[in-house]
């Protein structure tokens, strides 16, 4: 049976990025377990003893994230958000909107902006707690990790509505109610979160291990283990078609690429260039694009 080496699959994906990427601006985030990953982060897949050894609590701080916000929004208040958090939003975002209203993404740049205070001010709680005698070593990383996690879903859920606007001032308010939103929601959310990061960190080591000691390996983007539900194709698949991240050492160690005698190939990252978007309707042909994928994994399976 014919076999696809690793550039084919890479030129594969290649080819669908500018339509995926025309159709959506998160395809990765689902598919990796809701994580948040960054644009430019480093992402590898790992097996055996090194991989093992990084499964480890501070590797499952991202992770952990996800689940705890989604518990902890039934717990905390609706928040009393500040009316000057909202003005100053304005006034910012509509000047960058209205450059190019096509292109503003609510949801992005809302994330974007939201985090870029998260370091700032876990460290300054974390320094309070600490003179309080109730910081751990670990409160850094799992505070920002809290912050960063409240920031996507505050954004997406008042981002939602405005998919497929073009309008600036829907696009704003929505942008901002989330990032105030979010702000205002911080405390608790850091609090709440950290009372379950130690159970649901020792929960996720075991997965973390079991991945580890299987052929594909486990998958960790800046030294965070994704827990992507054993859709590991999937995954990369989509941090490739929609952030442009190579993810090294993907198939390695594996039978999924197979030259003729048999033999495992190297890796299958890929770094795709956006190219300009043809005239042909992008969500029509992107799913053309991952239907052929998805026979190609298929096959590769058999």
């Amino acid at each position: 049976m014919p076999t696809l080496r690793p550039f084919a699959l890479s030129s594969l994906l290649c080819a669908a990025l500018p339509l995926l990427m025309a159709s959506t601006a998160h395809a990765g985030v689902d598919a990796c377990g809701n994580i948040s990953v960054e644009a430019n982060a480093d992402c590898m897949v790992e097996a055996a003893a090194e991989c093992t050894a990084r499964c480890e609590p501070a590797s499952f701080q991202a992770a952990c994230a996800v689940e705890l916000q989604a518990d902890c929004s039934g717990t905390c208040p609706p928040p009393e958000i500040e009316a000057d958090c909202v003005v100053d939003c304005a006034a910012d975002c509509e000047g960058t909107c209205e450059a190019d209203p096509a292109e503003f993404d609510c949801a992005a740049d809302c994330e974007g902006t939201c985090s870029a205070d998260c370091a700032a001010d876990c460290e300054g709680k974390c320094e309070a707690e600490a003179e309080a005698g109730s910081a751990s070593a670990e409160c850094q990383g799992e505070c920002e990790a809290s912050c960063k996690a409240n920031c996507s879903s505050s954004c997406e859920g008042h981002c939602e509505v405005t998919e497929g606007s073009v309008d600036c001032s829907g696009k704003c308010e929505a942008k901002c109610d989330g990032v105030c939103e979010a702000k205002a929601n911080f405390d608790c959310q850091v609090d709440c979160q950290a009372q379950g990061y130690a159970e649901c960190e020792g929960e996720l080591q075991g997965g973390c291990e079991g991945a580890c000691e299987e052929p594909e390996g486990a998958l960790f983007c800046d030294g965070q283990y994704v827990d992507h539900g054993g859709n590991l194709d999937e995954c990369v698949a989509a941090l490739q078609a929609a952030l442009d991240i190579e993810v090294e050492g993907y198939a390695e160690g594996s039978a999924a690429w197979e030259d003729g005698e048999g033999k495992a190939e190297g890796k299958a990252g890929a770094s795709c260039a956006a190219a300009p978007r043809s005239a042909v309707d992008p969500r029509a042909a992107a799913l053309g694009a991952l239907a052929l994928l998805g026979l190609v994994l298929r096959r590769r399976r058999a």
